[in-house]
């Protein structure tokens, strides 16, 4: 076992715990906001197992994941609008650290593979995963005040 899959495995473990206790206990809510934790906690951990295992198809997965995880929340938030109307839920220490992760995990990985495809494919990634996330986050919270109907 390297860094890279031990730095997935605890990634893993605690966003893993933390979305599994979200989506066990509380309010729907809750629920959603757990979606899009597991969401944000897998993403990087694949692209962390991806170097770990020297398997650039995880990169891929990871790919995947970051374009539709958040799409996801937004059609659960769509779908659940008349239970989430009396609670909004707000989760943005959360989203932040969801964010941190991904960018501390884009920029090591970064570092560690130098320029290339495989680098500009991570950027995307970690554009498309912590862009996502605040945006579905602040869906959640009650959407934006500029849209009308958000």
């Amino acid at each position: 076992m390297n860094g890279w899959i031990l730095a997935a495995t605890v990634g893993l473990g605690g966003g893993g715990a933390a979305a599994l206790w979200g989506v066990t206990t509380g309010s729907p809510g809750r629920r959603v906001i757990a979606q899009n934790l597991t969401t944000s906690a897998v993403c990087p951990a694949l692209l962390l197992l991806s170097q770990g295992y020297g398997r650039p198809a995880y990169v891929d997965l990871a790919l995947l994941m970051a374009l539709l995880g958040p799409v996801g929340t937004l059609v659960f938030a769509r779908l659940l609008a008349d239970d989430l109307a009396d609670e909004r839920p707000s989760a943005w220490g959360l989203t932040w650290a969801a964010a941190g992760l991904a960018a501390a995990v884009v920029i090591a990985l970064c570092v560690a593979g130098g320029p290339g495809r495989a680098m500009v494919k991570l950027l995307v990634i970690g554009a498309l995963l912590i862009g996502g996330n605040v945006i579905a986050s602040r869906a959640l919270a009650g959407g934006f005040r500029e849209v009308r109907g958000g």
